[in-house]
């Protein structure tokens, strides 16, 4: 059997094209193009990177972005005035609020603030329970695109036994829940579960989401499993001890190139459904 890669860089690239398409024929029909507005607090380098690259993605598929750049000394309550004033502007569709925040930031506080209609990186509280319910709302950016990727190479989840290593609130627990939507009987697994590797070795799909480089091993791995590696780490290293655990695999994502890229094109097209006046689109 010959592992399959998952390239996120080319669907990434195929939802892109189909964005921009969409928006021209908005904008021919007199229509405004979406609007995404980006919220940076501080001067954090990598943080400063991504909402440059978010920026950047915007203007290629003709979406209009506003970025907004605030003082390292910026307080919650300023920073809430700011969410405001763009939840109340009809012409914004999408706020981005980049994450983390200076220590002195109620980051939740922040992010609750966003309306729920214009939380397309789905970090609410709001945006969680209606996830874990089952209802319609924006899903958080990069379990979506994962979904995603399942989706276009013909991966059904269901019935099928999911591992999650890592529960963070817009990464680990909602793709444990997202999969669990698709039918997948999943367990989700942390820093203190016991017996990790023995419970990793019974997954038919194995997501790392942990933010430690190759902490799941390969030797972990059931031959013939699913590897999605969401973790990004210093030297190119996923979660995943994927130069070794791929050859076992049926289909893997590589890092990068796999789930990265989808992150920012589901930004992209959640906040395309927001000017679109609906949620995103349920999974089944």
């Amino acid at each position: 059997m010959t592992a399959i890669l998952l390239d996120g860089k080319k669907l990434s690239q195929k939802i892109k094209d189909s964005i921009a398409e969409e928006i021209k024929t908005l904008t021919a029909s007199g229509k405004k193009p979406p609007k995404l507005a980006t919220i940076l607090v501080g001067s954090d380098p990598a943080s400063a990177t991504y909402v440059n690259m978010k920026v950047k993605s915007c203007h290629a598929v003709g979406m209009i972005s506003e970025k907004i750049e605030l003082p390292e000394t910026t307080t919650t309550q300023e920073l809430l005035a700011v969410i405001d004033r763009l939840n109340a502007d009809p012409d914004t569709h999408g706020i981005l609020l980049q994450h983390p925040t200076p220590p002195q930031i109620d980051e939740r506080a922040a992010f609750d603030r966003i309306d729920l209609k214009k939380d397309v990186d789905g970090v609410t509280t709001l945006s969680f329970g209606k996830l874990s319910m089952g209802v319609e709302t924006y899903l958080p950016c990069t379990p979506y695109g994962m979904v995603l990727l399942l989706k276009e190479y013909g991966i059904d989840p269901a019935g099928k036994r999911a591992v999650v290593v890592g529960r963070s609130p817009i990464l680990g627990k909602p793709m444990a829940m997202l999969l669990t939507e698709m039918n997948a009987t999943v367990t989700l697994c942390h820093s203190r579960t016991q017996n990790l590797p023995e419970i990793v070795s019974q997954a038919d799909i194995v997501v790392g989401a942990v933010g430690k480089p190759e902490f799941i091993k390969s030797d972990w791995i059931k031959p013939g499993a699913v590897l999605l590696d969401a973790g990004y780490n210093a030297g190119n290293l996923g979660d995943i001890e994927i130069s070794k655990a791929w050859e076992k695999s049926s289909h893997y994502t590589p890092v990068p190139g796999g789930v990265g890229p989808m992150t920012i094109s589901v930004l992209l097209l959640q906040t395309l459904y927001s000017a679109k006046d609906h949620f995103t689109p349920p999974l089944k």
